[in-house]
């Protein structure tokens, strides 16, 4: 019996190492799963609000949590550059945009009289206006891959320098006043202002 035991013994250890082996093949055969594929980085982002006008960037997202933005704008006066970057720290949801920009000098007075009606008289210091802006907002973004809607809102620092002011005050106060007024400089005016905005981020690449 001891003999026939130390035949079988051999055998059945040689036929587990078999089954062993064979379901380590098949396990190796079995495909791995595919890699997530990450989301597209380039797009074009459009959006409006004060004091940013409508603006059209093309944006960078080299990870799904931060966006780089840098583009051109129009608020019916003169146009402008702006560039910014958003924090978004879970791809969609909560965010953080700090962003800087320019308007270049434009005519106003069209403008004005859009809205004052055809009585308005063209004011000098209307002729030149523009503006630097900072804004610093929190917000919302929606959707993360192809397409992202976002509103922010927060606080716009402004600074602008007013122009022919002089010519103004001149204008103003007629021949027959005696107190005349100057300026040696252009003032400059500061303002921080609520400010808030609406815009699309359409990804292509």
């Amino acid at each position: 019996m001891v003999t026939s035991l130390s035949r079988t013994l051999p055998l059945a250890l040689l036929l587990v190492a078999a089954n062993a082996y064979a379901q380590d093949e098949t396990l190796s055969k079995v495909p791995a799963a595919p890699a997530p594929k990450a989301p597209p980085s380039l797009g074009v982002m459009l959006d409006a609000g004060l004091p940013d006008g409508a603006t059209a960037s093309l944006v960078y997202r080299p990870f799904s949590w931060l966006r780089a933005e840098g583009g051109t704008g129009y608020n019916l006066i003169s146009k402008s550059v702006r560039g910014g970057v958003s924090l978004i720290p879970f791809g969609a949801g909560p965010s953080a945009t700090l962003e800087a920009g320019r308007y270049f000098e434009g005519n106003a007075n069209g403008i004005a009289r859009t809205f004052a009606g055809s009585k308005f008289q063209d004011k000098a210091v209307l002729d030149r206006v523009g503006y630097d802006f900072a804004n610093a907002h929190l917000g919302l973004d929606f959707g993360s891959r192809w397409v992202t809607f976002f509103i922010h809102g927060g606080m716009s620092y402004i600074r602008a320098n007013v122009h022919n002011v002089n010519d103004q005050l001149s204008s103003s106060a007629g021949t027959s006043s005696s107190t005349t007024i100057t300026f040696n400089s252009d003032p400059q005016v500061r303002i921080l202002t609520p400010s808030i905005k609406l815009g699309f981020v359409f990804y292509v690449w």
